[in-house]
């Protein structure tokens, strides 16, 4: 994440690398970042180290410094952990299921809903239907999530299943029930968008409390990110070395001599060669 396209353009764009490396194009500052930093996790500790080099001291410490903060907004941006994954999932959830919500308490509204429109026994066996149809929903949904970070074999994803088939049973049984004491007309309608209704407004609550366990969850989780040592500006030069700069020097002084001191006695041998007589 931290060597994406996403995170090296911001970088780029915040310190104006263009103009620091003299290039054009995008691509060509992201070549020239990519060559002046390196990026390495510990096999053993797990820490992650970013080094970056440049002549400018203070802008190399700020630009390792900026990775780290960069890759903590793209982590907050992108779910990572399971816990995050779950709350995205339940709060995308949460938001249809509260527009279909108001979508069928406008329904119910336009049937002339009041207080005392249904008798104990229709209520009663509405409400009973929407319970079950939403705890069927949240159980799908459960396991729908679960097989994102678990295997079907899991005792876990079994019980799930488990729970699964037998509430798809109960409101099959119950379905048929509701169904040959239906009355016809303006009641079953009513009775239909009244149990609609309460669907709704149940599985919200049970996504409502998903939704708060997976956010509870994230937070135990603690920060993803935790810095370690902040980058300082280097004391010293990294490169050019200058002990390599000296030796370097040092030998090709000693080889200009030594080829001095070769070439003088044959450039000797040539002159009086020349001003020799035939």
């Amino acid at each position: 994440m931290m060597e994406s396209v996403t995170v090296q353009d911001r970088i780029i764009e915040h310190f104006k690398l263009r103009d620091v490396y003299e290039v054009e194009l995008r691509i060509q500052a992201r070549e020239q970042l990519s060559k002046a930093t390196d990026i390495s996790l510990g096999k053993k500790d797990g820490l992650i180290r970013v080094s970056v080099e440049d002549r400018d001291p203070q802008r190399a410490a700020a630009v390792a410094n900026r990775y780290v903060e960069e890759l903590q907004n793209l982590t907050t941006s992108i779910a990572v952990t399971e816990a995050q994954q779950r709350r995205a999932f339940f709060e995308s959830q949460m938001l249809t299921i509260k527009q279909r919500l108001i979508e069928s308490q406008l329904a119910l509204e336009k049937t002339g809903f009041n207080a005392g429109a249904l008798k104990a026994e229709p209520r009663a066996a509405a409400e009973t239907y929407a319970e079950l149809r939403a705890q069927l929903t949240a159980a799908e949904v459960r396991l729908q999530t679960l097989r994102s970070t678990l295997a079907d074999g899991a005792p876990e994803m079994q019980q799930i299943a488990a729970t699964v088939r037998s509430l798809r049973q109960q409101l099959t049984q119950l379905e048929v029930q509701q169904t040959g004491a239906q009355k016809s007309g303006a009641d079953t309608d009513y009775v239909g968008r009244y149990r609609e209704f309460k669907y709704q407004e149940m599985l919200f609550e049970l996504m409502a409390k998903q939704y708060e366990i997976a956010r509870l969850d994230e937070s135990r989780e603690g920060a993803l990110i935790q810095v370690v040592d902040v980058a300082q500006p280097a004391e010293q030069k990294f490169k050019p070395k200058r002990s390599l700069i000296t030796f370097a020097s040092a030998l090709l002084a000693g080889l200009a001599v030594a080829a001095m001191l070769v070439a003088r006695p044959m450039l000797a041998r040539r002159r009086q060669g020349v001003t020799s007589p035939a």
